[in-house]
């Protein structure tokens, strides 16, 4: 039987329902509108949505990725108000991102810049530009050297990522709006796939060259363990959604365990809905600007999944959807996850 085509009438059910600033008194008020005018608006309304839906999901566990320069960006806090809050239970960025916030838990800061600043002559003042923005490349030091010193009083052994960030978590929790800081007190894994790619790395090489020199084992970080521990959350998991900020190594990462898993011979069980933001475009290919629905292809995403990605700057974009979620209190009724970890074993995920 032949599909019936859609009448004009069935196209033209969803008027466009112009934006009204004098009824908008909060953010929740401007997402909301953002959800019935055009563009990129209307699709950063239909994530707020699919957030919402996610959220308010009691068998659902959220991961969210986050890659990007988002620290030095300024949403250092906004990040750590979804684990604080308890709107995400798991988080995996790039170490960037938890390096800067590493980096501002002692009191350290970002300086604003000029995109066209003379980048020899910052380089004399031992200044790190990040577009239009600032880092201390000698308070940099300060922090490679207290990480290599912490990894030099742990037991030589491998460590997951989630491991290593739960003993950074503990210096940094003595500021109250460390992303890295708020996992740890909150006990939410955070997990860094591609640590060596960071000034983490840098610093834990810094580590592993010392010990070698001095004729002792240094610790190492075992990146298949980040694998087999993320992909018991996911298995103890009924439901699961996900939420990119950006895409890179953390996109891919959170949206593989699902194949991981049926390649470890688990029931099929893919992410039931998701959400981005990104600057990324599809048509070059790469993972940050593919499409979810590419993504159902690698039986990544539910056929049913709910999604949606907003083309937006992070530094517009994450402040609006987190605003929108606390604001429509969805917080106040959600649990977060609770862990017990015996080792790189998920005893329980409540």
């Amino acid at each position: 039987m032949a599909e019936r085509k859609p009448t004009k009438a069935d196209l033209t059910k969803v008027p466009i329902e112009h934006l009204d600033l004098t009824k908008t008194e909060s953010v929740a008020d401007l997402v909301d509108g953002y959800k019935r005018i055009s563009f990129q608006a209307r699709t950063l309304g239909t994530c707020a949505s699919v957030l919402e839906n996610a959220m308010s999901d009691p068998q659902c566990t959220v991961f969210f990725g986050g890659a990007g320069a988002l620290t030095p960006g300024g949403l250092r806090k906004v990040m750590r108000d979804l684990v604080e809050f308890g709107l995400v239970d798991v988080v995996v960025t790039t170490g960037a991102i938890a390096y800067h916030d590493f980096y501002e838990a002692h009191g350290y800061h970002h300086w604003a810049t000029d995109p066209e600043a003379d980048d020899m002559m910052l380089r004399e003042h031992f200044l790190d530009r990040v577009y239009d923005t600032l880092a201390d490349e000698d308070l940099f030091r300060k922090c490679d050297d207290e990480i290599a010193a912490l990894a030099d009083g742990l037991e030589p052994r491998p460590y997951s990522s989630r491991e290593f960030l739960w003993h950074m978590g503990k210096i940094a929790s003595k500021d109250p709006d460390s992303l890295v800081g708020t996992c740890y007190r909150k006990g939410i894994p955070y997990f860094v796939p591609a640590l060596n790619d960071s000034s983490i790395g840098i610093a834990l090489a810094k580590h592993h060259h010392l010990r070698f020199k001095a004729k002792k084992t240094p610790i190492a970080i075992d990146s298949i363990k980040d694998n087999y521990e993320i992909a018991q959350v996911k298995a103890l998991s009924p439901r699961t959604g996900v939420f990119y900020v950006g895409g890179g190594t953390p996109k891919n990462y959170i949206s593989q365990v699902e194949p991981m898993l049926e390649v470890m011979g688990y029931e099929e069980n893919p992410h039931m809905y998701a959400a981005q933001i990104t600057t990324d475009m599809p048509q070059w290919g790469g993972l940050s600007g593919c499409t979810f629905e590419e993504s159902q292809s690698w039986g990544k995403f539910h056929r049913d999944a709910k999604m949606s990605i907003s083309h937006v700057d992070a530094t517009i974009g994450l402040p609006l959807l987190v605003g929108y979620l606390l604001q429509k209190g969805i917080h106040k009724k959600r649990k977060q996850r609770k862990y017990e970890w015996d080792g790189e074993k998920l005893v329980s995920l409540k």
